[in-house]
Formats: C-alpha cells, structure tokens, sequence
C-alpha cells in the first residue's frame, strides 16, 4: 500500500465550514459545531501529552455513545497514539485481558463505568456529562498548548478493535488510518453522503458498525451527525420523524429495525426525509426488510467486518427492492473471491468462502502473529462467511464457513462460551451452536454431555455463564446429549447439531 499522508478532517472542516454542526448529542443536546470540535481535540491532544501519551501508546475508551469518542479519536490521531474503544458490555476479567493485551496508557471512561475503571486501571480520566467539573473536563480546561501533530500515513495504526476469538480470547483487528479512510471512499459514493447528510447513531460506538457506518464517514464529507446515547425504539422513530432534526441516514444492525416496526409509533412516524437506511452486521429476516419496504424505506443491505472496517459490500438503493436478500456488490476499491475448501475459485451460484482484499482490509492482530498468518492466503483474508455470487455480481451470504455466530450484531465464538461451560464440573463435552431468533437473528444454544451420574439442569448452566460472559454470550437454551457428534480427527461436526436442533426447516442465513 503506498504511504499516503495522513490528513486531519476535523481541522480541514473547522478551517472551512467552522460552524457547520458536527455533533449533536440528544441525550444532553450539547452541539458541536466543527470548530468546537476542532478546539475541543487540539485541549485533548495536550491533555494527554501531560499523562505522557505519545506515538503509538493506545488510549483505552469505556464509554456509551458520546462526542467524546470522536475527541478521543482525531486527539490519538493528532499525537500517533492508538484509540481502543472497549465494549461496555464485557465483564470486567473480559476486559482485563483486553487490557492486559493491549497495555493502554490511559483508560478514559464515562462515571456510569467508574466502578469497573477502578478495578482495571490506576490511571484514568473520567468524563461526566452533568458535570462540567469532571476529571475529562478539567483535563481540557487546564490543557496547555498541544504538540505539533505527528507526521503520520495511512499505514499507522489508528485503533484497535477487540472481537471474539476462535481460541476463547478476544483478539484486536488493527485499524489502520488508510482502513478508516477507504471505508469513508467506499461508503460515501453509494451511502450518498454528503455535507448535508444527518445521520442518527444508535449502534454502539465501540463497534465498527457504530464509529464507521455511517458516522466517520459522514463527518469526513463535513456533514453531522446525531447521538443517541442509547437505543431506544419510540425515541430514534421521534428524531426520525422530527423535520427539525432533519434525518437524512440511518444504520443499524437488524435487532433495532426489529424493535421499531414493532413499537406503536412505528405507522405513523414520518420517515419521508430518509434517503439511506443501512442494515448489516448479521442476517437480516426478510419480513423485516418486507416491512420497512412496505413504508416507503427500503433497507440497504451490506457486508463486512472489523477486520474490513468495516464495509466490503453494499446493496444499492436503486436495488434494494429487485435483490431483496442481497448483501449487494462488491464496493469499488476492494475486490472479493469465492472459493472452495481448496482455494480455487467457484463459478456463479456455487457456495465457497468469501475472501476480501484491498486497502480497507486489516493488516493483522494486536500481538497476534499466528493468527494473523492463518487468516490471510496472498494478501486475501478468510471471512469465514459462505456465500455465493449471481449472474450479476450479487453477493448472498448464506451460511458461516466457521463456527461464528452474531447475536444482535455481536459476534459470538462459540470456543470462548465452551471454555466457561467446561468449568462446570458436571459437564463432559459441551458445544455451542447460533439458532435463529427473531428478536436477535441469533442466540446460543448450549448443547452438553453430562458426566455419569451427575445433575445438571438448563438454569445451572445459564445461572453460571451469567457474570463470567457478557449478556449477547450467554446461551439462551441448552439441551443435554448422550454423545456429540464428531469426525474422524475428534472435532465437533457443527452443521450436524445445527441439523438436529435447527431443523433442515430452519430459515436459512441470508
């Protein structure tokens, strides 16, 4: 990849649409102009000079939604640190191995996460928004003058982002700032983002799908973007609907969508200013898709992952009716194979891997070199996605080529769940398989062997998986076997569980 500079898009709008709205926070309507923004990092980035950050240190982020993520972020990448957003919805010995992992300087968290900050970090900087005292807001107030910006390109690590990993461990997808920037390229000319474009934000913003659809790219064309701290169905239909506001995109993972056809506001919302509603992050039921069609909004599906920062393929809206079910074509400065068990490539309409490759793709994990070997073959990363493409160039994703699941856009291994089953000393095997549910597209099933004359029952096993896993892990159902089924060199024949237990009736991943 060529080294291209690394440019500042919050200094480059501030110099030219100073009080264009950049941020809008619903839950404490602060506004954010992008000169606010700007003046704003530039007291962050000598902020964290003072704590001793410099180039390449990661700053820990554990926060809901709120502007502060992207102070924090174009702060790092003024001083060539490294933002490490944290799922808030982990444990925290989840977290201490993240932490332990990646050895962030500084952990800055919001008051609601004090109590977990405490336990895994002795330098922290805390961010209270009822507060204009606040650790975070002091730090700002009593900020000298920043360093100068540090030379950077395109190649340097903006972030790290944490998934779950085949091994039981997280591991975290490095985030380049060519990877940030390819995917505003790649989503901006199909999302029709502009500096108009208003977008509402309700995914978190520790996930790719939060920070990177549509929001980052949205505030690198200079348009603004709107904050819900958190989710909330009857809320995001009023902002929605509200023409002060001005709504224009919208992206979610399928649960919200779910949530809010089904609220009582959901006919008579306004949801004519919508030119973008984005799903993606896990499968999409096609009665959720028919649904919103059915009002007038046509859901623009996509593809990715962390590791494609996210986006690898989009729907357009022009056909979003004509190829319902599509994760649509490839996007334009990325390019995507399918191919068989033995890496040859398969002919329209055959099932295979889907491999990806371009400049949007990641370059590895955080300390992880054996992981980031077995993940690529000549440059082209393993999705671990089944897929197939038409005629056309469409792309459907139909099955998982390895064991993960996504449970409400999260993504599940189910070696991480069996590695806190098998800590139960009534189990002898245990295996972990997603099953479609129609509020989460999937959840867990623990499907276990129970030692000789042992008892065990459904509730002790979810009674235990509550505390040692977060919530979206936590198998939703078990069921007790004799034996599991398993191959000629001992490992756990998934689809034949999935067989059993799904049924060859299941709706199919699509």
């Amino acid at each position: 990849m060529p080294t291209i500079p690394y440019y500042d898009w919050i200094a480059h709008h501030a110099g030219r649409r100073p009080k264009t709205l950049a941020i809008h926070d619903l839950q404490t309507g602060r506004k954010l102009t992008y000169a606010d923004l700007d003046r704003r990092t530039n007291r962050l980035v000598a902020a964290l000079a003072a704590q001793g950050v410099t180039k390449g240190d990661r700053v820990a982020l554990l926060a809901p939604n709120c502007p502060e993520y992207f102070e924090l972020q174009f702060a790092c990448g003024r001083l060539g640190a490294i933002m490490l957003p944290l799922n808030w919805r982990l444990t925290v010995p989840e977290l201490e191995y993240i932490l332990g992992d990646s050895t962030p300087k500084l952990l800055v968290h919001d008051s609601s996460f004090a109590e977990q900050a405490k336990a895994l970090s002795k330098n922290r900087l805390e961010i209270d928004p009822e507060r204009p005292d606040s650790g975070y807001e002091r730090a700002l107030a009593e900020a000298g003058d920043p360093p100068a910006p540090e030379a950077l390109t395109h190649d340097d690590v903006a972030m790290v982002m944490y998934t779950s990993g085949t091994t039981g461990h997280p591991k975290g997808a490095i985030i380049t700032h060519g990877m940030v920037f390819w995917n505003c390229v790649n989503l901006g000319i199909p999302a029709l983002i502009t500096p108009e474009t208003v977008q509402l934000v309700v995914l978190p913003l520790f996930h790719t799908g939060g920070l990177n659809c549509y929001a980052n790219p949205v505030l690198h064309a200079g348009g603004t973007i709107l904050i819900m701290r958190a989710f909330d169905p009857g809320q995001a239909l009023d902002a929605i609907s509200d023409p002060s506001l001005g709504i224009t995109h919208f992206f979610a993972v399928p649960a919200p969508y779910q949530f809010m056809m089904q609220h009582p506001k959901f006919q008579s919302a306004d949801l004519s200013r919508l030119r973008i509603a984005g799903v993606g992050g896990a499968p999409c039921a096609l009665s959720i898709l028919e649904t919103w069609t059915a009002r007038g909004v046509p859901l623009v599906q996509g593809w990715g992952m962390t590791e494609t920062s996210p986006a690898g393929t989009m729907l357009d809206a022009a056909d979003a009716i004509r190829k319902l079910g599509s994760a649509g074509r490839v996007l334009m400065h990325t390019a995507v194979r399918i191919v068989d068990d033995e890496g040859r490539d398969l002919p329209p309409g055959s099932i295979g891997e889907l491999l990806i490759k371009g400049p949007n793709i990641t370059p590895g994990y955080w300390n992880k070199p054996e992981a980031t070997e077995s993940s690529f073959t000549d440059g082209w990363l393993h999705t671990g996605d089944a897929a197939r493409q038409d005629e056309e160039g469409f792309i459907y994703i139909v099955d998982r080529w390895k064991d993960m699941y996504i449970s409400g856009g999260e993504n599940v291994y189910p070696a991480e769940v069996e590695n806190v089953l098998f800590q139960l000393p009534q189990v002898a095997d245990a295996a972990i398989i997603g099953v479609p549910n129609e509020r989460w597209g999937e959840v867990g099933m623990a499907i276990i062997v129970r030692k000789a004359e042992q008892d065990l029952a459904e509730s002790d096993v979810i009674r235990h998986c509550l505390g040692r896993l977060a919530k979206f892990k936590v198998p939703q159902s078990v069921a007790f076997v004799d034996v599991l089924p398993r191959n000629a060199t001992g490992k756990v024949l998934k689809r034949e569980l999935r067989t059993q237990f799904v049924g060859k009736s299941a709706p199919p991943i699509s």
